[in-house]
């Protein structure tokens, strides 16, 4: 399918100051499925959900089948129950069921026939977001343009669209080859190569042709997560293989290959695990679906709360199709996340929405600097950072180095505490970004000699 174009170059943020940054309302509200609107005042449960571990092969696919039909009935089921204003449901493609297409649309059509049937028996506001997986890392260096995995990929986004998908995501992980190496190494260039040159350039190509399925068939463009990169970072660092430090500026890197979905034409709501949210609402006025504290079920993290302080959506990750005491874990999250989402809204109506919020993020950005650059203040500090720049290297080096500002105001103001290996990796962050070049070419030739056997050239346009 031929590419669109359709790109846009954000300039000035959408809002002008962090009070505008609320959960529960964003500046360009986005309308999918059955009638429900993200964005508009209101935050909804979207709850994702997994196999139990099983093959997932042709001798499978039947009791495979049932157990997304199990998960359909209990969307329904539980969603009346809870007497749910809304609700979001996500699918996330297995790498088999995105490696077979028709497997991937099978389960979709599954899921939104769900949803049609309490759309209509109840009048549920619902919508399905549905996430192919980004197999186009199958071999090493990444083919990511063209072959096998490449075609199945787009037949899986299309495909999917077909069967009821409402929204179209994807966890996409162009220039990972790259950055998992550089993160390792603690190499700050290297990450800025993977994060300011490779990534923006893959998600140029990918989201067009994304945009062109997406166009083709009515359905809204989601975005996209750097979950390959900084929520990466964010787990290594939590079992002490990476700085804090390193990883909250990794988190502030990694928006801007995530807002080149947005470039292209995406709007939204945007992915559950890409943190990077806050600084995408910011920017483009997209609603978000965030996760925290009721996604532990899927990973641990440090932002559980302030994750939370601008979602539109709120999200439980993932979690296995397993029997708890109360019943299946995916109806036990979804009751979660209703809970939730009930006090999000009821201090939306009562208009205390500021003090709900400054709760969620006093909790959290006084113990973490991954949560405390994700405060709205410093959402509103990187995201002008990038809108000040030009080009996506530039925009990166500039996020990066916001993060590192408001982590040196924080300690200088007495409001976070760093051990001394960490303020010591700080100042080693600090300088490295000032050793860059300005010109994105130089950096590319020198990181070249470095990286050059881990990516293709001609993968990014190179």
């Amino acid at each position: 399918m031929e590419a669109l174009k359709t790109h846009k170059t954000f300039r000035k943020l959408a809002v002008s100051n962090s009070s505008e940054l609320m959960f529960g309302r964003a500046a360009a509200p986005a309308s999918c499925g059955f009638g429900l609107e993200v964005g508009s005042g209101k935050v909804y449960p979207e709850i994702n959900f997994t196999l139990p571990t099983m093959l997932i092969e042709d001798k499978t696919w039947g009791a495979i089948v049932s157990q997304y039909e199990e998960i359909g009935e209990m969307i329904a089921r539980a969603a009346k129950r809870l007497k749910l204003p809304g609700l979001m449901v996500e699918f996330e493609l297995l790498p088999p069921m995105t490696e077979n297409p028709a497997w991937g649309a099978e389960i979709t059509g599954i899921l939104h026939n769900a949803l049609e049937r309490a759309h209509k028996e109840y009048g549920l506001p619902c919508a399905l977001r549905v996430t192919p997986t980004d197999i186009r890392d199958a071999y090493r260096p990444p083919v990511l343009r063209s072959g096998k995995e490449w075609d199945r990929l787009m037949e899986s986004f299309e495909q999917c669209a077909v069967a009821g998908a409402d929204i179209l995501s994807i966890e996409s992980v162009g220039a990972k080859e790259v950055n998992d190496e550089a993160m390792m190494r603690g190499d700050i260039g290297g990450i800025m190569f993977a994060l300011g040159v490779l990534a923006p350039n893959d998600m140029e190509f990918l989201w067009d042709h994304i945009l062109a399925v997406c166009s083709a068939h009515e359905v809204v463009p989601g975005g996209d997560s750097a979950c390959g990169f900084a929520n990466t970072a964010m787990q290594l660092s939590s079992q002490g293989m990476l700085p804090e430090v390193l990883a909250a500026v990794v988190r502030a890197a990694s928006v801007v290959r995530s807002l080149v979905a947005y470039e292209r034409g995406a709007y939204g709501p945007s992915k559950d695990c890409a943190y990077e949210g806050p600084v995408i609402k910011a920017i483009t006025g997209a609603p978000i679906a965030m996760e925290g504290k009721s996604a532990s079920c899927a990973h641990f993290s440090p932002v559980g709360n302030v994750a939370a302080s601008m979602c539109d959506l709120w999200s439980n990750e993932s979690v296995q199709n397993i029997r708890l005491l109360s019943g299946s874990a995916p109806e036990a999250f979804m009751e979660l996340l209703a809970y939730d989402c009930r006090i999000f809204n009821k201090a939306l109506e009562a208009r205390t929405e500021k003090e709900y919020q400054s709760l969620l993020v006093e909790s959290d950005i006084h113990l973490s600097p991954q949560a405390l650059v994700l405060s709205p203040e410093s959402t509103m500090r990187i995201a002008s950072a990038i809108v000040a720049k030009e080009t996506h290297y530039r925009m990166t080096i500039a996020a990066s180095r916001e993060a590192v500002s408001i982590i040196r105001d924080a300690l200088g103001k007495g409001n976070l505490e760093l051990s001394s290996k960490e303020s010591s990796w700080l100042d080693r962050i600090d300088h490295a970004l000032d050793s860059l070049p300005d010109d994105e070419m130089a950096l590319v030739e020198s990181m070249s000699a470095s990286y050059g056997h881990l990516f293709l050239p001609e993968s990014y346009g190179l």
